[in-house]
């Protein structure tokens, strides 16, 4: 055994218990406490397995559990950027990558470059496990918000289409899942949780 490797994954596993201090803006169903970023990771894990077999394509369900666990990691030092923020661009940012590189830089080099590997195909988005990651990430908080009378959207006045415009993402990962997730947005307009522009 290396024992270097060791300490570098143990100071790594130490590092990454501050994932649960990071608070979302999103908060946990039907509750009035907001969910940290540890918490929404696991969750995330937790419903690849669940729903692979709704995904467009073939899966390495693995793959997909490690991305959506390690995909937040970053905020740590970078900070949760709101989905909706009108200010800050939600994408992959200079500040970010610098994260990635001294967090997932903790760990033995093989390991290093794995993580940052795995960071960096959910970012981009292409592949089929990284649709479906994106999936999770962006069905998750849907629900959320269904469950606490808007949530979000009506704590921040975020209107339909805002909304529409970044959840149709879904799609690329799952058909079967946005067509669920597009229902939930109808029927949150319906009940007056979600507005349209026109209200």
């Amino acid at each position: 055994m290396d024992t270097s490797d060791l300490l570098k994954q143990v100071a790594f596993i130490k590092e990454i218990d501050k994932l649960k201090y990071i608070q979302r803006r999103t908060k946990l169903f039907n509750s009035d406490r907001h969910e940290n970023d540890a918490e929404h990771s696991w969750h995330l894990a937790m419903m690849a397995i669940v729903l692979s077999e709704h995904s467009n394509q073939p899966i390495d369900v693995l793959k997909v559990v490690k991305m959506v666990l390690i995909h937040d990691l970053v905020e740590i030092d970078a900070g949760d950027t709101f989905i909706y923020d009108t200010a800050k661009n939600h994408t992959n940012t200079d500040e970010e990558r610098l994260a990635a590189q001294r967090i997932f830089g903790l760990l033995p080099e093989a390991q290093a470059q794995e993580f940052i590997s795995i960071w960096e195909e959910f970012e981009e988005g292409q592949t089929d496990e990284a649709k479906f990651a994106k999936t999770m990430d962006r069905f998750e908080p849907l629900l959320q918000n269904t469950s606490n009378n808007g949530g979000t959207w009506a704590e921040f006045d975020v209107e339909y289409q805002t909304v529409y415009n970044k959840k149709k993402a879904i799609a690329n990962g799952s058909a079967s899942i946005w067509s669920y997730a597009d229902r939930l947005l109808n029927e949150s307009v319906e009940k007056g949780i979600l507005r349209k522009a026109s209200q």
